[in-house]
């Protein structure tokens, strides 16, 4: 798929409900009683997966192709053996983890496609071993197997940020026999889980490094409205700000301050992005998005940042190569362990159409230049962050942009294409 150059990006839209939320709400709602109501469902690859899972689990999904699903559970000790094949998603993978190593006398095998077998599930095993939890890697990675036990509370530091490791711990702390269970971070990172197990009544406790969870007997319904994932609205809004004449709105976006990094490193270098509207909906923070276009400064994004902008740094890059001075990226090892190893494949892709960019261990430093590169072929390998960055820089460059495995940005914006030609003006 070739993407063309654009003037500028004008309209209004919404993107598709936000990809994390919508998988712990299916994952969660298989384990309540009753029947859960999720409104706003992202539905793309990574979150059918978790429909996939729950409905293997022995939930039943009512499913009907718009954006409102409901999940009639089994019960929070109710899951029954199977093995899951979840796709390429990691979220939905370690997730799993932490609500399957409870199910006592159950046998579970966890599975998914060649990228989410190599990336590292050790991490989220180990913890839970802690806990008595009988789980097995295979040399680190996929597939994992899980006889379900009794559990026992712990207190685990994360060696790196990660909210999946952090969830799949909370979630395995359900089942602990005596509480709480708690995991301290070395930087904050996404708190999904936490606000999605508060609106159920589960006793948890935060601070600014940690949080707690208590065991509970049973969850009730989950009855959600999830909003636009930011991690979807980030490519439009770098085009628009790239884009001389933009205007853009983006409507329902939702701005959970540990998912809002991108937009503190546009203000630092000089954007213009209005947050209004500013609402919370089922417990998480929303708002629109008005964008249009500026100028940009160089600018540095340091560690304690990463956690909060990690699915973003790809489309920090190419901001760095519009920004005058040169922009670094620090701290982001975690890159390495994505669909690709994110640091090498955003830096192949950049330079290949022009951009001066360097790869580093933790990140990547890019001298920016007052005019558009030049343009080429970008081959995504699967990535679909990868993929959606190939399509802003196609729309920014001179001659426009190749991207090779386009499709695979159906794992989390099914429509990302259709409505960026929609956007573009030429």
């Amino acid at each position: 798929m070739k993407v063309e150059p654009a003037a500028s990006l004008a309209g209004a839209a919404a993107v598709p409900g936000n990809k994390g939320s919508s998988q712990r709400a299916v994952l969660l709602g298989a384990v309540a009683d009753g029947e859960s109501q999720i409104r706003g469902f992202g539905r793309a690859a990574d979150t059918l997966s978790a429909v996939d899972a729950a409905r293997a689990l022995g939930a039943e999904v009512i499913d009907n192709g718009d954006d409102d699903i409901r999940v009639r559970g089994v019960g929070l000790r109710g899951l029954r053996s199977a093995t899951i094949d979840c796709g390429n998603a990691g979220t939905v993978l370690r997730l799993l983890c932490g609500l399957l190593v409870g199910q006592r006398g159950e046998r579970f095998e966890l599975v998914g496609d060649a990228s989410l077998t190599m990336r590292p599930h050790e991490r989220a095993a180990a913890p839970l071993r802690q806990m008595g939890a009988r789980i097995e890697t295979t040399e680190g990675h996929a597939p994992v197997k899980i006889e379900g036990a009794d559990l026992q509370a712990i207190t685990y530091e994360l060696p790196v940020a990660s909210a999946q490791v952090k969830s799949a711990v909370l979630l395995a702390g359900l089942f602990a026999g005596s509480g709480p269970t708690t995991v301290i971070e070395p930087h904050p990172t996404r708190d999904h889980t936490e606000r999605m197990l508060q609106s159920l009544n589960v006793r948890l406790s935060r601070t600014d490094r940690s949080v707690s969870v208590w065991p509970v007997e049973s969850l009730p319904p989950l009855d959600v409205d999830i909003p636009g994932d930011i991690s979807s609205a980030a490519p439009l809004i770098v085009a628009a700000v790239l884009l001389n004449g933009s205007e853009l709105i983006l409507h329902n976006v939702n701005v959970n301050p540990l998912r809002t990094g991108m937009l503190t490193v546009l203000e630092r270098m000089g954007a213009r992005v209005a947050v209004f509207n500013r609402r919370t909906v089922s417990g998480e923070r929303v708002a629109d998005l008005e964008v249009r276009s500026t100028p940009l400064v160089a600018t540095t994004v340091e560690a304690a940042e990463v956690p909060r902008l990690v699915d973003e740094l790809p489309l920090v890059a190419l901001l760095g190569a519009f920004g005058r001075g040169t922009t670094v990226v620090r701290g982001a090892e975690e890159l390495r362990a994505k669909e690709t190893d994110r640091i090498e494949t955003v830096v192949d892709a950049l330079r290949a159409i022009g951009v001066r960019i360097e790869a580093r261990p933790d990140g990547f430093e890019v001298r920016g230049t007052p005019a558009r590169p030049r343009g080429g072929r970008i081959h995504a390998r699967g990535d679909h962050r990868i993929a959606m960055l190939g399509a802003v820089a196609g729309l920014v460059s001179r001659e426009g942009v190749e991207i090779e495995d386009a499709e695979c940005a159906a794992v989390s914006f099914p429509g990302f294409f259709d409505l960026l030609e929609q956007l573009a003006q030429r």
